[in-house]
């Protein structure tokens, strides 16, 4: 082993066992997983990379939704090991963002060995998700970014109409709202979220890769909601670049994507669903 070498860090948090692990291809780079699921990757030296496909597909909406290097107020509901919030301070440096985790004692983890810069713009608040956001001002954020996982899956708390309801009320005229989802067909909790969040915003996309949409496999799908235009043809060029295109699903074809599906009420909420073995896991 090199001198100084980085070694893993395996600790229990208040939700499951974390784990950090280093990147033996990347000097300063690190892999948090929760309970076997990955959650983050960082690279400290280089924020501005995003390993993991979904998190490439926020981070393409979040280069369009305002011209570039200029600063955003955000409002992450989830924290992970903070990556999005790392790539938007250097992306668009004076940021103003807050970071709402549950999970107290992975804040503490992540602080103590992925500490942010100096100066970041980074505040972290160890509450929980709707509780935070219902207490939040009212149009306070231009972009809220929405990457909560209960171990693997989305709680059902944060998926009802009065849930997309208080997002937009925290959200000001030209902000945007983005999900990190996940589903597989016949895509009922996918197709849900949809008609949810259609209650409440003009305008809606999808992004996912062609294999999720078709019905192939289980997979991540990025929600964008907003009540104005987005630049459709200018995300759908970034995310077809990606090493593993995604397709950007809006209009019509979303309408028909969504089909039938009814919005969720409080009382009828439930979680995403399990992903099958392996889905995500590491080996």
């Amino acid at each position: 082993m090199k001198v100084n070498e980085p070694i893993p860090v395996t600790r229990d948090v208040d939700h499951g066992t974390a784990k950090l692990m280093p990147d033996v291809d990347r000097e300063r780079a690190w892999l948090l997983t929760v309970d076997g699921a990955p959650q983050s990757y960082v690279d400290l030296d280089e924020p501005e990379h995003l390993e993991f496909e979904y998190a490439r597909r926020l981070g393409h909406v979040l280069d369009i939704v305002a011209e570039a290097r200029r600063p955003l107020d955000v409002l992450h509901l989830g924290g992970g090991a903070l990556t999005l919030p790392r790539y938007l301070a250097a992306t668009r440096p004076g940021s103003r963002q807050d970071v709402v985790e549950a999970d107290r004692g992975l804040l503490d983890l992540v602080g103590e060995h992925l500490p942010l810069s100096e100066g970041a713009g980074i505040a972290l608040h160890a509450a929980d998700a709707r509780a935070w956001l219902e207490s939040a001002p009212v149009q306070s954020a231009d972009v809220l970014v929405a990457d909560v996982f209960g171990g693997s899956r989305v709680p059902a708390h944060l998926t009802s109409v009065t849930y997309a309801r208080e997002t937009a009320r925290v959200l000001r005229g030209e902000g945007v709202y983005l999900a990190n989802l996940a589903d597989a067909a016949p895509f009922d909790f996918l197709r849900s979220q949809l008609a949810t969040f259609a209650e409440v915003f003009e305008e809606l996309m999808l992004i996912a890769e062609p294999a999720v949409l078709r019905g192939r496999r289980f997979g991540n799908a990025v929600l964008v909601a907003a009540h104005h235009p987005i630049d459709t043809p200018a995300l759908a060029r970034r995310t077809a670049s990606d090493a593993f295109p995604a397709r950007v699903e809006h209009g019509p074809a979303l309408r028909k994507f969504i089909g039938g599906a009814r919005p969720v009420r409080d009382e009828d909420a439930v979680p995403s669903p399990v992903p099958p073995d392996g889905a995500f896991g590491i080996g």
